[in-house]
């Protein structure tokens, strides 16, 4: 029996509102429809975490947010970052504000005041602080701020145990994270970050594995992040044995959270260890700097199968394998690691992990880079990550502070480099670069002509193979050169929109 026409008509104009766009097609006049492949279009909301900055008196810290310009169409929306602050469950007040905050009828209040708002696509805008007690951020943005939209937190202690530069790309919130190169060691200050966004708790498990396995842990099952609230925790605290090496597996079964591993070591500095790619059988580490002093590579198998991989260094002129560090035997669920001392040799260098032969096992890693010596060291992280992509970024550069790393460990690549405007003045400059397969390819960015303040790098492959990025940003403070390294994975901007066409035969009984 057939639909009558009224229904036919409630149902066309039911469909049409679900899709947004449809080609209307009455029953068997074009024949069968032929699916069209999916467009690439702008991402219309992003969300972003930064952790609490720094426990110090004497840190100082810079937020930046920018947007590339160009990147999306659309309504102008907004991009902030607020503080994360907790709604007490037990507080009747703050309930009727959150009350009326869904009926529309809350006021602002100091907690929901941006620490940062981007005005506009192409030019950064930064803020800064030197509370010992400044909050973790959530940062949403929408319209034509949110394609591509980034972050960076930038700290700098002067002094004390956790001196050094601190510099994290703010995440997207996400559901399992790894982290291969921390530690419970007593020499080590490990702290575990976790950031909820949302407005329901989050209920986080903490696993750790060291050389020999999983470390017993009576307290890492079923953390409770409140409600748009951060939550610290040290790692030492989480199990009762003392290691070198440690991989952090974080999952969520509650929720999402941000995660990111704030880092200090007595006598070498600190810095944030953010998560590894997703295991996978090559992992590529980028922009190891020339005058590494000490490289150590930190790997877990977190399936049922021990992995070989090859170790290869991806030079300036060609890849080459460590004398001695050819290979890495990992076992399953036990953390490996290996010194490779000064491996770069006073030339800029890329790490690739790949099978050594047969079935690809995946793996995590990073790794655990120095520069200077004695009390003139510092570290920082650089964990395996993706490739650029059609586009990534990465904010908060500074005049003459600022090298850029591009690998392409396969095919030789093309990539266009821009610097965008100064947050207090300037105009954008483009550059693109020939990276030649198996290499890497180290460039002092061609800084905005005019330069005031900050400014901001997007790396867009242009042609050939896939190409790998990191940033190291250096700020030299009392004959210490400080620094931190950024990797730049693809920025999410756009996604795979399904081209929808109207089939009026599923109306038919």
């Amino acid at each position: 029996m057939k639909s009558t026409p009224l229904s036919l008509i409630a149902g066309a104009v039911a469909l049409a509102a679900v899709t947004g766009f449809a080609a209307l097609n009455a029953p068997g006049e074009a024949g069968t429809p032929v699916a069209k492949a999916a467009s690439r279009l702008p991402v219309e909301r992003s969300s972003l975490l930064c952790p609490s900055p720094s426990g110090s008196d004497l840190a100082e810290t810079t937020y930046t947010s920018f947007t590339p310009a160009g990147a999306g169409g659309g309504e102008a929306g907004t991009a902030e970052l607020k503080p994360a602050v907790p709604v007490a469950a037990d507080d009747e007040d703050a309930k009727d504000d959150a009350k009326d905050k869904k009926d529309g009828k809350k006021e602002k209040t100091a907690s929901d005041k941006p620490v940062l708002s981007l005005k506009e696509p192409g030019k950064p805008v930064t803020a800064d602080t030197s509370a010992s007690d400044a909050p973790a951020l959530i940062g949403t943005a929408t319209g034509r701020q949110a394609p591509g939209w980034a972050a960076q937190q930038t700290t700098a202690v002067s002094a004390g145990s956790a001196r050094g530069l601190l510099g994290v790309s703010c995440g997207a919130p996400d559901t399992d994270f790894w982290f291969p190169g921390a530690s419970t060691a007593e020499k080590r200050q490990d702290y575990i970050h976790l950031t909820n966004p949302d407005d329901d708790a989050a209920v986080a498990d903490i696993e750790l594995y060291g050389p020999e396995g999983s470390l017993t842990s009576d307290v890492g099952d079923g953390i409770t992040v409140p409600p748009r609230s951060s939550v610290p925790l040290l790692l030492s605290t989480l199990t009762g044995d003392a290691v070198d090496d440690v991989t952090v597996h974080v999952t969520t079964r509650e929720g999402r959270v941000g995660a990111a591993v704030k880092v200090a070591e007595e006598e070498a500095g600190s810095d944030w260890l953010t998560a590894s790619a997703d295991p996978t059988g090559t992992l590529v580490m980028p922009g190891i700097p020339a005058d590494a002093t000490s490289v150590r590579l930190v790997a877990f198998a977190p399936g049922e199968d021990d992995a070989d991989v090859k170790v290869q260094l991806l030079g300036k002129n060609a890849p080459f394998s460590p004398a001695g560090n050819d290979t890495l035997h990992i076992k399953s669920r036990m953390t490996a690691s290996v010194d490779l001392k000064d491996v770069t040799r006073g030339e800029p260098g890329s790490l690739r992990l790949s099978p050594v032969a047969g079935k690809a096992t995946p793996v995590v890693a990073a790794l655990r880079v120095v520069r200077g010596s004695g009390d003139k060291q510092e570290i920082a992280y650089i964990p395996a990550t993706e490739p650029v992509g059609g586009r990534a970024g990465v904010a908060d550069n500074r005049a003459k502070s600022s090298v850029l790393s591009l690998t392409a460990p396969g095919a030789t690549a093309e990539v266009k480099v821009t610097a965008s405007a100064g947050s207090e003045g300037g105009e954008q400059t483009v550059k693109t670069y020939t990276v030649k397969g198996g290499t890497t390819l180290d460039v002092t960015p061609e800084e905005p002509s005019g330069l005031k303040g900050s400014y901001a790098l997007t790396v867009e492959t242009e042609s050939g193979g896939p190409v790998h990025a990191a940033r190291t940003l250096t700020i030299s403070k009392g004959g210490v050169k400080t620094f931190t390294v950024q990797t730049l994975p693809n920025d999410g901007g756009t996604v795979d929109v399904p081209t929808v066409t109207q089939d009026l035969s599923v109306l038919e009984d």
